[in-house]
């Protein structure tokens, strides 16, 4: 019997492997056992909405329309976001906007340039 990791999701034991990913049967979840090791030792992989790694310094565009709370104000779609900081929490990237100032954004709401 192999020694595979339960589906993260339904927790089911019949994972198998299909090349680098594992696969759940029953639920049809694919994961990288390699990301998820990364994410237990306490390195968190933060994507953009296209699943692209960012990183600290990256440039990333708003991909939809937002309303800024606290404010009658929208940030745009297609605005370009310049030198992003990455930080644990709900909001995970901190960076300044030309004419808005300080914001905080979700990553599945940007995406690399």
């Amino acid at each position: 019997m192999s020694n595979l990791p339960n589906c993260p999701k339904c927790n089911s034991e019949y994972t198998y492997e299909d090349r680098n990913l594992l696969v759940c049967p029953e639920c049809g979840h694919e994961w990288n056992p390699a990301e998820e090791q990364e994410a237990n030792e306490g390195t968190k992989v933060i994507k953009d909405a296209n699943g692209n790694v960012l990183q600290d310094g990256d440039s990333v565009t708003i991909i939809k329309d937002l309303k800024v709370k606290g404010s009658s104000s929208v940030l745009k779609i297609g605005t370009k976001v310049k030198n992003i900081r990455l930080v644990e929490g709900d909001h995970d990237i901190d960076c300044k906007i030309d004419g808005f100032g300080a914001m905080k954004l979700k990553s599945e709401f940007v995406k690399k340039i």
